[in-house]
């Protein structure tokens, strides 16, 4: 059974936050905190009407609103002005205050509504989520096979290489062999001769 959906605010950066979560711990995990922002004080349950009104819309969804300023969430806001910002230190702690008439007339149909839409939004995410991981481990693994089929024609070229060496290196010895025993026989011829052209000017 789907749990009552709450509203959650706080403000990371140039924004203010707003979603519509299970819990508080559901609440920290979709704005990506990686500490309990409750307990430090710059989050907690909203009580604005307009707010709780926007986020039950789009349960499971962080919407965001530029930081210190009083315009619609949305899931997608424009940065805050110069002007905004003066107003930034009101919105850094948690001011407790009385629930609403307009949060007190949430239905428990709606609220069960909004809570389904929100299963359905984080089922939704995770199918994504899971959707990229894929796409992400397909192209790792495409990576990897061309790195491996780099790394085996290296490899066989390399092989090739050494044998094409190895086989020069070889007729280079037996030739440096032909060319020592051509000396060898030239020395010899050559001392013949020589001898002959002495012995025919005596």
């Amino acid at each position: 059974m789907s749990r009552k959906l709450k509203v959650y605010q706080t403000s990371q950066g140039f924004y203010d936050l707003a979603i519509a979560a299970p819990s508080m711990k559901a609440a920290l995990e979709a704005w990506g905190a990686n500490s309990n922002l409750f307990h430090q004080g710059v989050a907690q349950e909203s009580k604005d009407d307009d707010v709780i009104v926007a986020a039950m819309k789009k349960p499971g969804v962080v919407l965001q609103r530029p930081v210190g300023s009083n315009k619609p969430f949305k899931e997608h806001s424009e940065l805050p002005t110069a002007a905004s910002f003066a107003t930034i230190a009101r919105h850094t702690k948690a001011t407790p205050v009385q629930k609403s008439p307009t949060a007190q007339k949430l239905d428990k149909r709606a609220s069960e509504k909004a809570a389904a839409a929100y299963e359905k939004e984080r089922k939704r995410q995770e199918k994504q989520r899971l959707k990229e991981e894929a796409a992400e481990a397909k192209e790792r693994g495409r990576r990897e096979a061309a790195v491996s089929k780099a790394v085996a024609d290296l490899r066989e070229a390399k092989a090739k290489h050494d044998e094409v060496v190895q086989t020069i290196e070889g007729e280079r010895e037996e030739l440096d062999k032909q060319a020592h025993a051509e000396e060898k026989r030239w020395d010899a011829e050559r001392e013949r001769l020589e001898l002959a052209v002495k012995k025919a000017r005596e």
